[in-house]
């Protein structure tokens, strides 16, 4: 039985250069969740915990059938209510917005051949048996980012400023305009990697202006 490999199937997704470079993105169908809030605080963890314990609960669904996964790289999409806290520049975010003031959403992608009703099931499978209430709120997401600009972050996620900085000046000086909600790709497990050795492909669709 071969196991599929998203990461490896759409590997021009999942890799970046250490330059800002401009990406097309097709279509993708993620488990999601979504929160807002501190990362660093008790909810953010428990969400995860819950996400993947679904895609897992999937994953396993699937191998029985023969059609087994490797269970993808945690993602995540990061905003704050510009209405009300303004519209700093994309390297300022971090600093001037707080983190009490995050929103994100939480993705793992899925296979193309799960349909809502695996992981409708999978969701009554893992708040029933596995008492983990949270995966109650994992949903189907599904996205085109399309034109997007994109670059490999590696660090610490405090040094990020510095890396939307070249964003920033790369999306200004090709005449382009944000479209879309900032996205990173965590290459590396941030509960296990030391700060100075983390991999985050950072990405902000765009559109030409």
């Amino acid at each position: 039985m071969q196991k599929l490999d998203i990461i490896k199937t759409f590997k021009a997704c999942y890799t970046a250069t250490k330059s800002p470079a401009l990406v097309n993105i097709g279509p993708a169908r993620y488990l999601s969740v979504t929160g807002i809030g501190d990362p660093s605080g008790t909810l953010f963890p428990e969400k995860m915990r819950a996400l993947y314990a679904t895609a897992y609960t999937i994953k396993f669904m699937f191998k029985d059938r023969e059609m087994d996964f490797v269970v993808p790289k945690l993602e995540a999409q990061w905003w704050y209510d510009e209405e009300r806290l303004g519209k700093p520049a994309i390297a300022e975010t971090p600093v001037r917005v707080s983190r009490d003031e995050w929103e994100y959403r939480l993705l793992i992608r899925l296979p193309d051949y799960v349909n809502r009703q695996d992981i409708d099931k999978a969701i009554h499978i893992v708040t029933e048996k596995k008492k983990a209430a949270l995966a109650g709120s994992v949903t189907l997401f599904e996205m085109t980012e399309g034109l997007s600009v994109q670059v490999m972050h590696e660090g610490s996620f405090d040094r990020e400023p510095e890396t939307l900085m070249r964003i920033d000046t790369f999306i200004r000086g090709n005449n382009l305009l944000r479209n879309g909600l900032h996205h990173e790709i965590y290459l590396s497990d941030f509960n296990r990697t030391s700060p100075e050795k983390l991999r985050t492909i950072l990405r902000e669709p765009v559109c030409h202006g």
